[in-house]
């Protein structure tokens, strides 16, 4: 083990963070970080904004109904970004391009490219002390998120990184057995699935009993049930395709 594998496996999602701001210096490594990520075909996919706004920070703890997406030392945006890519082009070159930017594959590209990004990011922060959490909840309201931070065609908000100083070390929360995640040669059947799932929610549902605050009854399987079963955020799709993504 070294300090870079304790940081990975110490993880956990921060929601409650100190009034200190980061420092400039903190930001700027870990945006070099995060610029440092792999990237498909050296496209660099992604655009990382910076929200220092308290107006825009206020309108995304409403959109999100999550008040440490305010409170926070630094929010970053990362969004899937095309544009870029095609504004040396001229007309004609840029009306050969958009099958492949309005393709699946290239929606695809960008938010891996932005994911890479943001864990670069991530394991930054984390690595200096800081504590993170990733906020998917910003796509409640996506076309309000568009209109705040002036998207172009092209770019779409993915998901938000708040970054700061913990005010709390909650407890790490388990994760599926490496057996269900990782699999040698092909996929695993069903039955042997549904076995390590259900051991996991043994476990899950000893952790959410035992654990400091707000315990439950649950398990990793009603969860899923439950988030599966409810429609949600069915506006993203025309949101997505508007902005000149996952057309064709």
């Amino acid at each position: 083990m070294n300090e870079t594998i304790d940081t990975i496996l110490n993880h956990r999602s921060i929601r409650k963070f100190t009034k200190q701001p980061l420092s400039d210096e903190q930001i700027n490594t870990i945006i070099e970080a995060a610029h440092s990520a792999s990237t498909s075909s050296y496209m660099m996919a992604y655009s990382i904004i910076g929200v220092t706004d308290l107006e825009k920070k206020s309108q995304l703890a409403e959109i999100t109904n999550q008040p440490y997406v305010k409170e926070n030392g630094h929010l970053l945006l990362f969004c899937a970004d095309l544009r870029r890519n095609t504004l040396s082009a001229d007309n004609q070159a840029y009306e050969q391009m958009k099958t492949n930017l309005e393709n699946t594959e290239h929606l695809l590209v960008a938010t891996i490219d932005a994911a890479l990004a943001a864990q670069n990011a991530a394991i930054a922060a984390e690595s200096m002390g800081l504590g993170i959490c990733y906020i998917g909840s910003i796509r409640n309201n996506i076309h309000k998120v568009d209109e705040l931070f002036h998207l172009p065609n092209h770019v779409i908000a993915l998901f938000g990184l708040a970054i700061g100083f913990p005010a709390h070390e909650p407890d790490q929360k388990p994760r599926l057995p490496q057996k269900a995640v990782y699999f040698n040669d092909n996929y695993m059947e069903d039955e042997e699935m549904k076995s390590s799932i259900q051991q996991f929610d043994r476990t899950i549902e000893a952790y959410y009993q035992q654990r400091s605050t707000n315990q439950r009854l649950d398990s990793w399987s009603n969860q899923m049930i439950r988030k599966f079963s409810t429609p949600k955020r069915l506006d993203v799709t025309d949101y997505v395709k508007k902005k000149g993504f996952n057309k064709k």
